[in-house]
């Protein structure tokens, strides 16, 4: 594993037995999201009775939070384990601490993101955005991946890009969907005859997103998109945010 602390605290390069599984390129690999995740609405939210706006990097939304804008800095780093952090800062409206650990085995990768104040609370999402390969090895060999998952539901998408507020049950695919999964996260990704993966989470929320050719993303979150103003989750100085994903993995 590669972790790129100057480009957004992302992981650069994920390598099972000598094959890459993120697809490269500075905007791809891993990056993490925070402190919100997916398409923020206009890019703004409130905070009791004031109102943020965030810069539309996505219009007409501020999409992915300010993270993966950010350079990390290193507080420790070793051959298994990696602990990253930066401290909140403009755009965002309040300070505080955004930490992000890595723990790498022969056959997983635990993350975690921890969230804190270091004064007024505020609304705040963490997750990560992994660009899988599509195809392993030759991309213009082999079968695509296959991606397995039960959620309870779908969240109906607008025009927007946004969730409504409305819950269907799940459908086919292609997706750039939310999915509540309330009993955690849990999607397996299968490479035909290679590699399968399991990306699991206490999460109880994952986007999907499959539209493109070269790589499929699976994003456990701990909110939906535009959480911030539908789902917010307060980050207090006795309560931070906490954020965990494993990823395990197995050579067919």
């Amino acid at each position: 594993m590669t972790v790129v602390p100057a480009n957004g605290g992302r992981i650069g390069s994920l390598r099972v037995a000598g094959t890459e599984l993120l697809r490269q390129g500075e905007r791809y690999g891993c990056f993490p999201m925070v402190p919100w995740c997916g398409r923020l609405a206009h890019g703004r939210f409130r905070n009791g009775a004031t109102e943020h706006s965030m810069p539309l990097n996505s219009p007409p939304h501020a999409i992915h939070g300010t993270g993966r804008d950010t350079v990390w800095r290193t507080a420790r780093a070793d051959k298994d384990e990696a602990v990253l952090y930066y401290d909140l800062a403009e755009p965002w409206p309040y300070p505080g601490r955004v930490t992000q650990t890595f723990a790498l085995t022969e056959e997983s990768l635990t993350l975690q993101l921890g969230v804190e104040t270091y004064g007024d609370s505020f609304p705040a999402q963490a997750g990560w955005h992994p660009w899988f390969n599509r195809r392993l090895g030759d991309e213009d060999a082999g079968e695509g991946v296959r991606i397995a998952f039960a959620p309870e539901w779908q969240e109906v998408r607008g025009e927007d890009h946004l969730p409504t507020g409305r819950r269907i049950p799940p459908g086919p695919g292609p997706w750039d969907d939310c999915f509540g999964m309330p009993d955690g996260v849990d999607v397996t990704l299968t490479w035909p005859g290679r590699l399968e993966l399991r990306v699991t989470s206490s999460a109880p929320w994952a986007v999907v997103y499959d539209e493109q050719e070269a790589a499929v993303c699976v994003e456990p979150q701990s909110g939906p998109p535009n959480g911030l103003n539908t789902d917010p989750l307060l980050v207090t100085p006795l309560e931070p945010l906490e954020m965990t994903s494993t990823w395990t993995w197995r050579r067919l």
